[in-house]
């Protein structure tokens, strides 16, 4: 069944919103519209439940509730276990003090596969453990392609990795990486996996338990729902890694790597990403029973959608002389997230195709390294247009027909 796109675009507010009639939003790779399924719960939980949670009185007893919730259903949705996933204030901060625990496990003269495609936040917090005599090895891309091959990944490894960092895609390449393939290639060498997921997960939830990393990163932001990162840590690690959290709480699996105070309204409106998926799956006469299955039902519908509008933009700037696309010119091996190296900078284009109703951006969006690896001089940035599965294909018109105007 084809994704019916006016029930989509039903679920989220922002297109019924006035002030933003006559725009179309293509932008999405630095943060999504939300669905109503969060707001609610967001709003919810704000006006009635704005306590501190998991007392016995009713309101605090239900927003904790609610904030369970969330971690259950999210959980069974990415098929891992409920206490494997952890919620933090954004990707780079859950990141950030996973390499702290990573600094207190590993000996000098270990090592860590990092690359150079990722976007910082999963490269800066492994690359600085050098200060502490870890090795750090660069698995580079090819650099007129962006891609990253995985027989290259083979000749960094051997018995000193520990860890393998690597982005499920790109946030300026696009193509999507074989994670399972590349996961056993490590494992195979004795070596853990951590996955940026942030820039995949808004394409479709995915089976993490299936695609077998230990770690799993993405922001809930960009999927649809409120600001909060969600970091799954798979057991066998997660009890390995030393506790950062409060010492009384390092029994708690989901607490080990959230040594701040969470914010628990946004934790439980984190269950209206799950609410979503369930709406998109019902509506289109998804499987009844079994979580992830229903979130790869959703997922194929998703990508569906976006891998047909994705080859007509593909296809009107892959020739132009004056464009340089990076990644892959076909959509089905990537995800919808189109960075463009123009003979120009990059933000003063995208400020002129704001005037034709664009709402896209310039910039390096913290890819310095994969730009930098590409010949892209990130001074000057890259235009990079980003879609979901909610957007329309007469925006996508919109968009063909003014960079037509501006190219």
């Amino acid at each position: 069944m084809a994704l019916d796109i006016d029930f989509v675009r039903a679920q989220f507010p922002a297109f019924a919103e006035p002030s933003l009639q006559g725009q179309a939003f293509f932008e999405n790779a630095g943060g999504s519209y939300t669905c109503r399924q969060v707001i609610d719960r967001l709003t919810r939980f704000y006006t009635q439940r704005k306590v501190q949670p998991y007392a016995s009185y009713d309101a605090s007893r239900l927003g904790g509730e609610e904030m369970d919730e969330a971690r259950v259903r999210m959980a069974a949705l990415l098929g891992v276990e409920t206490d494997e996933l952890s919620f933090g204030p954004s990707t780079t901060q859950n990141t950030y003090v996973l390499a702290q625990a990573v600094r207190k496990w590993m000996q000098p003269g270990e090592a860590i596969v990092v690359t150079d495609q990722d976007h910082e936040a999963n490269s800066g917090p492994w690359r600085r453990l050098a200060e502490d005599g870890i090795e750090i090895r660069e698995w580079r891309i090819d650099p007129e392609s962006g891609h990253l091959d995985p027989e290259q990944l083979e000749n960094l490894l051997d018995e000193k990795v520990r860890l393998v960092c690597f982005p499920h895609c790109s946030n300026v390449v696009g193509e999507i990486n074989p994670v399972t393939e590349i996961t056993a290639i490590a494992h195979a060498a004795g070596a853990f996996v951590c996955v940026d997921g942030v820039s995949y997960a808004p394409h479709g939830f995915s089976d993490v338990g299936a695609l077998g990393p230990d770690i799993y990163l993405f922001s809930s932001y960009k999927t649809y729902g409120p600001h909060q990162g969600c970091m799954v840590i798979r057991r066998a690690l997660g009890e390995m890694l030393p506790n950062q959290g409060h010492y009384f709480n390092g029994d708690v699996l989901y607490k080990r790597f959230t040594p701040a105070g969470p914010d628990h309204a946004q934790i439980a409106a984190c269950a209206g990403m799950a609410d979503y998926v369930d709406a998109l799956c019902d509506h289109h006469g998804g499987p009844v029973d079994g979580a992830a299955a229903r979130g790869a039902f959703v997922h194929d519908l998703m990508r569906e959608q976006e891998t047909a509008l994705l080859q007509p933009l593909l296809d009107a700037v892959k020739e132009r002389n004056s464009v340089r696309l990076l990644g892959p010119d076909r959509a089905e091996l990537r995800a919808p997230t189109v960075a463009l190296s123009l003979d120009r900078p990059a933000q003063p284009v995208a400020a002129e195709l704001a005037q034709y109703g664009i709402m896209a951006d310039g910039g390096d969006f913290y890819a310095v390294r994969p730009l930098a690896g590409m010949g892209v001089d990130p001074a000057r940035g890259v235009f990079r247009m980003s879609f979901t599965h909610y957007t329309s294909k007469a925006e996508i018109d919109l968009l063909i027909e003014a960079l037509d105007r501006v190219l």
